[in-house]
């Protein structure tokens, strides 16, 4: 009997009580290879700014979609809604409602559509708050700040009606000079990894698929190159690249994956069946989806010549393990009716993409029979009256505000201090340089202004953005601020060179900001598209540097980007550098109050600031010979190291405790800490630990983080740890391609960076050589055995 003709008869795949895959058995079988691969692409559309429906949008990739034409069959997800046009969110939400149930209505089985969004620094929609980049959250080191601010950025997203989110990004920095070095967590995979668990948490737990990208190597991409082919052998593959995606894909339960656009040694990732079914899924038992990066499998024709025909790159993502393609369809529409029909490729492989997409429709409510397509921000509006529901959504509320200030605050790096900072009331400031009074100076290339807003000049931000200046005018509100822009972010002028000098000369003290302006494709020095042969300061910023710095004035450098700099002249020659990673809409005003003293700075280096500007690529999980040596004139050593940061407080180190000098390569070294806070002021210390393994069966790094822990201390407070490390996290690829815990010395070092090593341990690993994998433990724990007052 057909579950589809009866009135009073709830159909099985509506059927609430029913499991999941029953439910999309039962769907399946009643689909037609038509509607079968309608579920399997998106449409790229954009709300319409008056409420109606979604309209198809454009793009120099995209063939002319008819929706009309498509909708019988049914549709998989639609693409940005509401980030592809500035739009009013209630309006926003309201086209995307009419939209779902015309999609609904227009197929036999009243299948919505997933709604999915970029998310990468907020919700990227007009109106909604810009956070700080993933580049600012690891300078956090702070994974339970980033799940709260995640936690709202889902729960944003799902008020209005979408499903997914296309966020984190867990690509390991491995050449600065690549333009996403803003979007990335930083260039240590356990940071990336436990900060991107935390994101992934927040971002599902509000009720959105969180979608881990880019899978895998993007940024390791030759000569920091967009797109570039990558060549990497399996241990830095395993050992570095996969491990952020290990850690998060275990601990943080995402429910998507994107793959990269790159090759990996001549396979690209869109059609590399090792890595999306092998790896993802057979090795870690991911059962999600797995979404294409944007126009990712048509690049398997149009860019890597792996496939001659749409039909032939449908069907190698496909049996490689892509489900759905995105933004649009392409290559799963016609194509891939085809090559069933042909016999190119089995019906079944269809089949396996659709059940793992049916059944995350099923989890998000999207086949219950009760199912409705008004979302939670519109649920008491009266949808009938279009202009009466204006206005009613606000994405940018004083709730999400202090989340992004609070990040801002811990996430920038008070990198040298000659203790000029905190200012002391000065009377005279000369603020000179190109970010010192431009609003889109704190924003990631993916915040909805710079992303998409750009392209809208006469329509306002939709956020306040307040410049370094406004916050300089309003931290220092007593002092004579004389500013002087000095040059341009990159365009290279240096006509407003003296008249910077001259304001410098005249002050007590001088700001000079600089940094980036974040774009796409080349229109920015940072963001996707936007590498650099060198990490010189764009423009003539170095010249500004370096002529301000000349002068007898104290000189506090502030940089305002998406990567680091090599900062030359400043290095010994500022008074101070404080290093910002696009802090969002409330990053001047942090900035402003680490320049006051008002805030007490905690931010550390997920990234190495480079000595040289062109010393490209590097990193600080170096081997020996990747470092400074007696064979190679080139020195890469950084002038300011992963892991660097400091306050305005003193911290005394001292061991504690330590435990057994032998454990078992399945015990559990234990690591004792005193830590006090010798200054006047309340403060922050980052614990920081690396392994060193002195003898290795491969070459290893130098140093490597497997913990870390923020303490917080009040003036004169002490506090004793007792960290406890599983032997597990030594781990590594060995030479027959397993993950093993080797046995022989360990030196574990407590510090305050990977170059400043307070405390050492070392630990003889005893036993037999043990495999671990996808089980082994992760992190340390960090024990609190004491805490006094002084």
């Amino acid at each position: 009997m057909s579950t589809t003709t009866s009135t009073t008869t709830t159909p099985a795949w509506q059927d609430v009580t029913a499991s999941a895959s029953d439910r999309v058995e039962a769907l399946l079988t009643e689909l037609t290879l038509e509607e079968k691969i309608a579920q399997l692409f998106g449409v790229w559309v954009g709300a319409s700014s008056e409420g109606g429906d979604v309209a198809p949008h454009q793009n120099d990739m995209d063939d002319v979609v008819d929706l009309d034409a498509l909708l019988p069959n049914g549709l998989g997800q639609l693409t940005r809604p509401f980030g592809s046009a500035p739009v009013d969110p209630a309006l926003g939400a309201l086209s995307l409602l009419r939209s779902q149930r015309r999609i609904a209505a227009s197929n036999r089985f009243g299948i919505p559509a997933v709604a999915h969004e970029e998310c990468l620094a907020g919700f990227a929609t007009w109106g909604a708050t810009a956070y700080p980049v993933p580049l600012a959250w690891g300078a956090s080191f702070n994974p339970g700040l980033i799940e709260r601010m995640s936690h709202r950025i889902g729960s944003d997203m799902r008020s209005v009606g979408i499903h997914q989110g296309l966020a984190p990004v867990l690509d390991v920095v491995r050449d600065a000079r690549w333009g996403r070095v803003e979007e990335t967590i930083g260039e240590d995979p356990y940071l990336i990894g436990t900060i991107g668990t935390a994101y992934v948490r927040g971002l599902e737990s509000a009720g959105i698929v969180a979608t881990l990208k880019h899978f895998v190597g993007y940024s390791a991409s030759k000569a920091g190159r967009n797109l570039a082919p990558v060549s990497v052998g399996p241990r830095e593959l395993a050992d570095v690249l996969l491990v952020p995606f290990e850690m998060v894909m275990r601990e943080g339960k995402p429910r998507s994956v994107m793959h990269s656009y790159t090759d990996v040694d001549g396979v690209p990732s869109a059609a590399d069946e090792s890595l999306l079914t092998g790896v993802l899924r057979d090795t870690w038992g991911f059962d999600g989806t797995v979404v294409a990066d944007y126009f990712g499998i048509a690049f398997l024709k149009l860019l890597h010549g792996v496939a001659g025909s749409w039909g032939e790159a449908a069907a190698l993502a496909l049996k490689a393990g892509v489900d759905v393609e995105l933004p649009t369809v392409k290559t799963f529409g016609a194509p891939l009716a085809e090559a069933v029909r042909s016999g190119d490729l089995p019906e079944a492989v269809i089949d396996r993409a659709l059940r793992r997409v049916l059944r995350q429709k099923v989890e998000l409510g999207l086949l219950d029979r009760d199912w409705d397509a008004t979302p939670e921000a519109l649920r008491d509006a009266d949808v009938d009256n279009t202009e009466g529901i204006r206005g009613i959504i606000d994405l940018d509320n004083p709730g999400n505000r202090a989340v992004a200030r609070e990040i801002a605050e811990q996430s920038i790096v008070l990198v040298s201090n000659d203790g000029t900072l905190p200012l002391a009331a000065p009377r005279r400031i000369a603020v000179v340089g190109p970010t010192t009074d431009d609003p889109f100076a704190v924003l990631g290339c993916y915040s909805f202004p710079a992303h998409v807003g750009v392209q809208h000049p006469g329509i306002p931000l939709g956020i306040e953005l307040p410049t370094l200046l406004d916050s300089i005018r309003i931290e220092f509100p007593e002092a004579d601020i004389e500013h002087v822009p000095g040059t341009t972010i990159d365009g290279g002028e240096t006509a407003g060179i003296p008249a910077a000098v001259d304001a410098a000369t005249r002050a007590d003290v001088v700001i000079v900001a600089l940094g980036d302006r974040a774009g796409l494709f080349g229109r920015g020095t940072s963001g996707e598209g936007c590498d650099v042969e060198s990490l010189r300061l764009p423009g003539a910023q170095q010249n500004l540097l370096d002529a301000v710095l000349a002068t007898s004035t104290p000189a506090v450098v502030t940089l305002l980007a998406g990567r680091p700099y090599a900062l030359g002249s400043a290095v010994t020659g500022a008074s101070a550098i404080v290093q910002a990673f696009f802090a969002g809409e409330e990053g001047t005003a942090a900035l402003a109050g680490i320049l006051s003293g008002r805030v007490n700075p905690s931010g550390r280096l997920p990234v190495s600031i480079p000595a040289s500007e062109g010393t490209q690529p590097s990193t600080y999980l170096a081997a020996p010979l990747a470092r400074s040596n007696g064979v190679s004139n080139i020195d890469p050593t950084a002038v300011f190291a992963f892991g660097h940061g400091i306050g305005y407080t003193t911290f005394d180190w001292s061991a504690g405790e330590h435990g057994p000098g032998t454990v078992g390569v399945d015990g559990t070294a234990t690591l004792g800490l005193r830590l006090r806070n010798t200054g006047d002021r309340a403060g922050t210390e980052i614990v920081q630990i690396y392994v060193h393994d002195p003898v290795a069966s491969v070459v290893r790094p130098v140093q490597r983080l497997v913990g870390f822990q923020r303490v917080d201390l009040l003036p004169g407070e002490s506090v004793e740890l007792s960290i406890h490390v599983p032997a597990d996290v030594t781990g590594f690829t060995g030479r027959n391609g397993e993950r093993i815990v080797e046995p022989g010395e360990i030196v574990f070092g407590l510090g305050a960076s990977s170059t400043d090593i307070r405390i050492t341990h070392s630990v003889q690993l005893s036993g037999e050589a043990r495999v671990v994998g996808f089980d082994r433990a992760f992190h340390p724990s960090f024990n609190e055995i004491a805490r006094s007052a002084s």
